[in-house]
C-alpha cells in the first residue's frame, strides 16, 4: 500500500513537472510590403554601384579638411563609439555564460552547535568514542578552513543561452551601424553648413554692391531734388529702399555667425572663422550617384541595417523567452582541501574535500512571470519589425524626394538666372529714363527691389541644390564609408 502510494506521488509530480515545461506558441509576424523596382516616377540608372566615398564625392579640399576634424572630435560621435563599446562587452559576457565558473576559494570560520541540538549531541558522543584519537576530536568551538576551487555550469540545452548571446551579438552589431549612422548625419550636416556660408557669403556680396548702387542713387535723387527736378518724397523713398537693404546686411552678417558656430559646434571646437573656398556659384555639384535598385538601400543605409538587426536581436529574444518555460540543468561542482585544525589542512587525501551536484528544476508557480516576459518580447519582436518595416518606407521616401528635388532645383536655378539677367537690363533701363525723366522714381525703385530679391532667390536656390544632393547622398547610405 505504502509503495503503491508512493508511485502515485511520483506520477503526479512528473506530470506536474512536465506541464510547466509547456513551450509557449510563437508569435507570427505580418509580411513585408513589396518594394517597388525603381524609383518612380524618375527614369533613372540601375547598375549595381557601391556610393563613392566621402573623400571621393566631395570635391572641395576645405569641406574634406573640416570633415575629417569632425570625425576625429565630434562628441556625439565619440558617445556613439563608447556605446558600441558596452555592446561589445556585452557580447563577451554573453559568450562567458555558457562557461562554467570556477573560482579559487579560500574561507575561514568558526562555529559552535548547541549542546541541546542533533549536531551538538552526536559531536559530544563522537568525542568520547575510542576510535577517535584525540587529534581528531571535534573541538566545541569548531573552525572551519578550506582552500580550493568551486565551479558552477548551466548546461546550454534547449538553445535559451545561445539565443541570447546571438541576440547580444545582434545588437552589437546593431550599435555599430548607429555609429556609421551618426557619422553619415555628421558629414551631411558639415557639408550642409559649409555650402549655407557660401551661399551666405554670395548674398551678402550681393546686398553690399546694392547697398553701393542705391547710396550713389540717393546722391542721384538728391542733387536732382536740389535742382528742383524731384520731390522730398522721391528723395525718402530712395533713402528708405537703402535702409532696407542695409538691414538685410546685418541679417546675413548674423546668419553667417550663427552657421560658423554651428559648425564649429560640430567640429567640437570653440567659435572661430572657418575658412572658405570659392563662391558657391562657382562650386560644382558633387558628383552624379549611380543610385541604384531600391532593394540595395538594405545594403547600404545604416539605419535600415541597425532596424534590421534590432529585428534579428528581438527574434532571438523570443526563442530565449520560449525556452524559459523548459527546465534547466545545472551542475555545481567543488575540490579542495578541509579541516578544522591548520596543522592538516594540508595533508592529502586526508583533508580532501569534494562535492558534485546536478540539479534539473522547472518552473511551476512562476509560470506567469515566465508567459509575462515571452510575452513583452513577443510585442518588442512586433516592434521591430514595425520599426524596420518603417526604415525601409522612410528610406525609399527620402530617396524619392531628392531625386525629384534636385531635378527640379535645376531647372527653377535656370529660370532664376534668366530673371536676374532680364531685371538688371531693367534696372540699367529704368535708371537712364529716369535721368532723361521718361520714368518716375518708383520706377527705379521697384527695379532694383526686384532684381535684388531675384539674385537672393538665385542664390537660395543654388544653396538648395548643393543641400539637396548631400541629402541624396545621405539617403542613400553615404557618408560612413
Amino acid at each position: 500500500m505504502y509503495f503503491n502510494s508512493y508511485k502515485i506521488v511520483v506520477v503526479c509530480i512528473l506530470a506536474i513537472f512536465l506541464s510547466g515545461c509547456k513551450l509557449a506558441e510563437n508569435v507570427p509576424e505580418p509580411n513585408l510590403a513589396k518594394m517597388p523596382e525603381q524609383f518612380q516616377p524618375l527614369e533613372i540608372p540601375t547598375e549595381t554601384q557601391s556610393l563613392l566615398a566621402w573623400r571621393e564625392y566631395f570635391k572641395d579640399s576645405l569641406l574634406v579638411g573640416y570633415i575629417e576634424e569632425a570625425l576625429k572630435n565630434n562628441l556625439d560621435l565619440k558617445i556613439a563609439l563608447q556605446r558600441v563599446n558596452m555592446t561589445r562587452a556585452n557580447v563577451s559576457m554573453a559568450k562567458g555564460a555558457l562557461l562554467p565558473s570556477l573560482n579559487g576559494v579560500t574561507s575561514v570560520g568558526q562555529q559552535r552547535f548547541g549542546e541541546y541540538t542533533m549536531d551538538g549531541v552526536g559531536n559530544f558522543d563522537t568525542n568520547l568514542s575510542g576510535n577517535v584519537p584525540p587529534e581528531r576530536r571535534i573541538p566545541v568551538n569548531m573552525p572551519d578552513y578550506y582552500l580550493g576551487f568551486q565551479s558552477s555550469w548551466e548546461v546550454a540545452a534547449w538553445g535559451k543561452l545561445r539565443n541570447r548571446r546571438k541576440a547580444t551579438t545582434a545588437r552589437f552589431f546593431a550599435s555599430e551601424k548607429a555609429q556609421h549612422l551618426i557619422q553619415t548625419m555628421l558629414v551631411a550636416e558639415v557639408s550642409r553648413h559649409y555650402y549655407n556660408l557660401l551661399a551666405l557669403d554670395n548674398k551678402l556680396l550681393i546686398i553690399q554692391e546694392n547697398i553701393l548702387l542705391q547710396q550713389t542713387a540717393v546722391t542721384l535723387i538728391q542733387a536732382q531734388k536740389a535742382a528742383g527736378r524731384a520731390t522730398e518724397l522721391a528723395v525718402k523713398q530712395f533713402v528708405a529702399q537703402l535702409l532696407n537693404t542695409q538691414s538685410l546686411e546685418a541679417l546675413a552678417q548674423q546668419e553667417i555667425i550663427r552657421h560658423e558656430n554651428e559648425l564649429n559646434l560640430l567640429l567640437g571646437r570653440f567659435p572661430q572663422q572657418i575658412v572658405r573656398g570659392e563662391s558657391i556659384l562657382k562650386q560644382t555639384l558633387p558628383r552624379e550617384l549611380q543610385i541604384g535598385i531600391p532593394s540595395q538601400l538594405l545594403i547600404q543605409r545604416p539605419d535600415v541595417r541597425q532596424a534590421e538587426f534590432q529585428l534579428l536581436a528581438s527574434r532571438l529574444d523570443v526563442k530565449a523567452a520560449r525556452s524559459a518555460f523548459l527546465p534547466s540543468i545545472n551542475l555545481i561542482a567543488g575540490l579542495g582541501l578541509q579541516s578544522f585544525t591548520t596543522n592538516v589542512l594540508f595533508n592529502t587525501p586526508t583533508s580532501t574535500a569534494y562535492a558534485i551536484l546536478g540539479s534539473l528544476t522547472a518552473p511551476l508557480f512562476n509560470r506567469n512571470m515566465i508567459r509575462s516576459e515571452y510575452r513583452k518580447a513577443s510585442a518588442l519582436q512586433l516592434e521591430s519589425f514595425y520599426a524596420y518595416q518603417q526604415s525601409i518606407l522612410n528610406a525609399y521616401q527620402e530617396v524619392s524626394t531628392q531625386l525629384n528635388k534636385i531635378d527640379n532645383l535645376q531647372r527653377s536655378f535656370q529660370f532664376k538666372a534668366q530673371e536676374v539677367t532680364t531685371l538688371e537690363e531693367g534696372v540699367a533701363t529704368s535708371t537712364d529714363l529716369f535721368v532723361a525723366g521718361l520714368a518716375s522714381y518708383l520706377e527705379v525703385v521697384t527695379a532694383q527691389k526686384s532684381v535684388l530679391a531675384a539674385e537672393l532667390d538665385a542664390i537660395d536656390t543654388k544653396q538648395q541644390q548643393f543641400n539637396a544632393t548631400i541629402d541624396l547622398y545621405r539617403a542613400l547610405g553615404g557618408g560612413w564609408n
